[in-house]
């Protein structure tokens, strides 16, 4: 009876694990062994903070609900000190993973997935150096505004030249009859 309610928790456990899995964008799985508990504890605020779910979870638990939505491939990948980063959007845990990979040399980046697919740990690691979606907004908007800025100090220059366009000259037939006016205007003239 009491084994029967262990293997229904576990299940539970798997079940609730492979539904978080499902819903999110980006997962990252690494080995946690080697931290230290403060640089843990500032890092699972960091984690926290970028609103990713950071679990250890047994690996044979892990696998189980990976395994339910289809991932074959964690098999090898589940072994030692493993803990799982869920994240709603793509880059966060890669991100804060990342820092702490480079900081830590026992931590380390194992696999991951983003958006369906299976990355190795050179792919979380690209994924990891893709600038914010702040950053990524704010290049892009810079870039539409370069044109414009470039419009507008044209427009300035020749409101500062006098306001005005170059003139278009006259054609000749309209420039002649002026020219003949003082000269008639001087013959009309009494000498002196």
């Amino acid at each position: 009876m009491a084994k029967e309610k262990t293997i229904a928790a576990k299940a539970k456990i798997v079940e609730d694990l492979a539904a978080k899995l499902k819903d999110a964008s980006s997962t990252v799985i690494v080995n946690y062994s080697g931290i230290t508990v403060e640089d843990d504890t500032k890092m699972r605020k960091a984690l926290r903070e970028a609103n990713v779910d950071y679990t250890v979870i047994k690996n044979s638990i892990t696998l189980r609900a990976l395994e339910s939505l289809g991932y074959k491939e964690f098999g090898d990948v589940l072994t030692g000190m493993t803990a799982v980063a869920i994240s709603a959007d793509e880059v966060s845990a890669a991100k804060v993973l990342k820092e702490y990979d480079d900081k830590v040399q026992t931590f380390s980046i194992k696999a991951g997935i983003c958006d369906g697919k299976v990355m190795n740990r050179d792919e979380v690691l690209e994924l990891a150096a893709i600038p914010s979606r702040e950053v990524l907004i704010s290049k892009m908007l810079g870039s539409l505004n370069g044109p414009l800025y470039k419009l507008a100090i044209a427009l300035q220059a020749v409101v500062d030249q006098g306001g005005a366009a170059p003139k278009e000259e006259a054609p000749a037939e309209e420039a002649a009859p002026a020219a003949e006016a003082p000269a008639e205007a001087a013959e009309a003239a009494p000498a002196e």
